[in-house]
């Protein structure tokens, strides 16, 4: 029987040890986005006389997808420290106590609440369309990858239920499990959205095994589902969260006006006339809640031949002529925001899960939709209806 591994002592260098976890205040969760030091997943840190590092740390759940990242993430932070010859990780998991406490850190004690009130710092934008067909999920991806890249905390609800789509087009698949969406992770009550392109994403695809199951819901079920996304996950501090509403007038729009009834609304359409009939209709029954239509976004505009020649496969002016209508009326005059042609680049990146504004940045497509984020940006949020936190004495 082997002598047991004495425990390492503290090496006799002074300050040695406290620089290894000044080094870990460089690690960020890739989940929970903030360094692991903060989130007290650093246990023991310890060197030893021969300058080796021993480094504990404790994963929120057993079986974390992040937790690969985080041990070479540590590796490589502490090796880089004066003085460390050799770094020896410890991964363990937090103990219930420990994961309470951290939920309470990142939440706030007492009851669950929806964080995105009308005197929330995060901007909500829902992306509607009065049809199906029209690129409105496509638009709103890469629109949030445009918007992260910028610099910009952003978030991504997949309100569309029954016709899910957002996983795909970011690439969200389960290395694992072939053809299925990775999963979010649970720390006890609280789901942490997995991280595409910089975008913190969530959807009702990453909750069914089949991503051809049909999800068969009826209006209080599809309510819960919106409620539970906005409320259970832990989105973090955004500056941006947008939502892929699925495409009409129904129970799903109804219920993001009455949860988020200071949300702004982008219509997207297409240039042709039928489409822009329906799509006003989306931003009539977004105003009855309450809602602001900031904008609207003509997809599928004309194609741009490598001759350059251009084409209007579908019409035109479907876009202006909305932005015209739901102008009618209205203190100030909604915008045609952008025109995004028709690109093969688009569709090829949304078929990868690479948005084409990062996969081929110069695409035609690409630049229109990164003019679009810089202009949304430039709009800022109306104050309308919003507390100031201001007291008229």
């Amino acid at each position: 029987m082997s002598d047991p591994v004495p425990p390492p002592t503290v090496s006799e260098h002074p300050g040695i040890v406290e620089r290894v976890r000044r080094s870990l205040d460089r690690v960020i969760d890739p989940e929970i986005r903030r360094p692991i030091t903060e989130l007290d997943m650093v246990g023991d840190v310890a060197v030893d006389g021969s300058g080796a590092a021993h480094v504990a740390i404790r994963l929120t759940i057993v079986g974390c997808p992040a937790a690969r990242t985080i041990e070479n993430d540590v590796r490589n932070a502490v090796a880089g420290v004066p003085g460390v010859t050799a770094t020896i990780v410890d991964v363990g998991v937090m103990t219930p106590e420990q994961r309470r406490a951290l939920t309470e850190r990142l939440r706030g004690p007492g009851r669950r609440e929806m964080p995105f009130t009308s005197d929330s710092l995060t901007r909500v934008i829902a992306v509607t369309s009065g049809k199906g067909g029209v690129g409105k999920s496509t638009v709103t991806a890469n629109l949030a990858v445009a918007l992260a890249a910028s610099g910009l905390a952003v978030g991504l609800v997949d309100a569309d239920v029954h016709g899910f789509s957002i996983p795909g087009l970011l690439g969200l698949d389960d290395p694992e499990h072939a053809g299925r969406a990775v999963r979010p992770t649970r720390v006890d009550d609280m789901i942490l959205p997995p991280v595409a392109h910089g975008v913190k994403v969530i959807s009702i695809g990453m909750f069914v095994d089949d991503p051809s199951t049909a999800v068969a819901w009826r209006g209080p079920m599809l309510h819960r589902t919106i409620a539970q996304f906005l409320t259970d996950v832990y989105f973090g501090d955004l500056d941006v969260l947008l939502l892929d509403l699925p495409p009409g007038t129904g129970d799903v729009a109804i219920s993001v006006g009455q949860l988020l009834p200071h949300a702004e609304v982008l219509v997207v359409t297409t240039p042709q006339a039928a489409a822009a009939d329906v799509a006003e209709r989306s931003g009539v029954v977004a105003r009855q809640t309450g809602q602001r239509v900031i904008g609207v976004i003509e997809n599928m505009g004309p194609f741009v031949g490598p001759d350059g020649s251009v084409i209007d496969l579908f019409g035109s002016g479907g876009g202006a002529d909305v932005a015209t209508r739901l102008s009618i009326g209205q203190d100030a005059p909604v915008p045609l925001l952008a025109t995004i042609p028709l690109s093969p680049a688009l569709r090829r990146g949304g078929d990868a899960g690479v948005p084409v504004v990062l996969g081929t940045p110069t695409d035609t497509a690409a630049t229109a939709i990164g003019r679009l984020a810089e202009d949304i940006v430039r709009l800022g949020r109306g104050l309308v209806g919003r507390p100031l936190g201001v007291r008229v004495r």
